[in-house]
């Protein structure tokens, strides 16, 4: 199955606009088997599902990320 090469995931801020967050598909899957996204930074890890199911990943000690409210692919 081919899965898209980037995603935005859109997390609800406190402030007025939202956080949207651009990832990037890795060479590693999920325990899943879906295949495993990062941010530049590397500090934000997701394994997405081919229907946009997301699940959020810890990158680092007591970290507990929230999960997006939306999950959008971007097109080439």
């Amino acid at each position: 199955m081919e899965y898209p090469e980037n995603y935005e995931l859109v997390f609800q801020a406190p402030a007025v606009e939202d956080d949207v967050v651009v990832v990037h598909r890795t060479d590693q899957s999920g325990a899943g088997g879906y295949p495993i996204y990062e941010d530049e930074t590397g500090i934000v890890r997701a394994e997405i599902s081919a229907d946009g199911e997301v699940r959020m990943m810890a990158s680092g000690g007591h970290q507990a990320p929230d999960v997006p409210r939306a999950v959008r692919t971007i097109q080439p």
